[in-house]
């Protein structure tokens, strides 16, 4: 979901090319239709080396890691080009091993994101003016006593559900 939203703001914001990489190929179709220019699984192709392809063996400038846990954070290193910025987003693990060498040899710049450091009017601009679409992100809308069984469908990880929103009146 972050990922989503992510590639919708570079977009906005200018970014020529956008690599989209995830384990679910119904959030790489919508990560295509956000604008990624390629969309890679895990599972089935090596992401550094085709990102390396795809980059003309120069490398990403940034990777923003959005899951939070070590091999994801290893992915989004080894794509980067020497001099290149990882924006940290995901935080599923309290901790996760980084190759220190790689950091520091590749001169890589490391940053933290976690919430809002003021963005809220931009971002709310930025859906207002149909620059982010939040709404392809809403799986179903549902009442309020339907929360329970909603919760449960998530932590189930159902294929295809994404977000929902529970509606006191509904």
């Amino acid at each position: 979901m972050i990922g989503l939203l992510v590639i919708q703001v570079l977009r906005a914001r200018g970014c020529r090319r956008i690599i989209a990489v995830d384990v679910d190929t119904e959030r790489l179709k919508i990560a295509g239709n956000f604008g990624a220019e390629a969309v890679l699984n895990p599972d089935t192709v090596n992401v550094v080396e085709q990102c390396m392809q795809l980059t003309e063996g120069r490398g990403a400038d940034a990777a923003f890691e959005v899951v939070g846990i070590t091999p994801t954070v290893r992915t989004a290193l080894g794509v980067l080009r020497k001099g290149g910025r990882m924006v940290m987003v995901g935080n599923l693990s309290p901790q996760v091993e980084v190759p220190l060498q790689a950091l520091v040899t590749r001169e890589i710049s490391v940053y933290g994101s976690c919430a809002s450091c003021g963005e809220y009017p931009a971002c709310l601009e930025m859906i207002a003016g149909r620059k982010v679409d939040v709404d392809k992100l809403i799986s179903a809308v549902g009442g309020l006593e339907e929360g329970p069984a909603w919760f449960g469908r998530l932590a189930g990880r159902e294929p295809g559900l994404m977000k929902v929103i529970l509606n006191p009146t509904a």
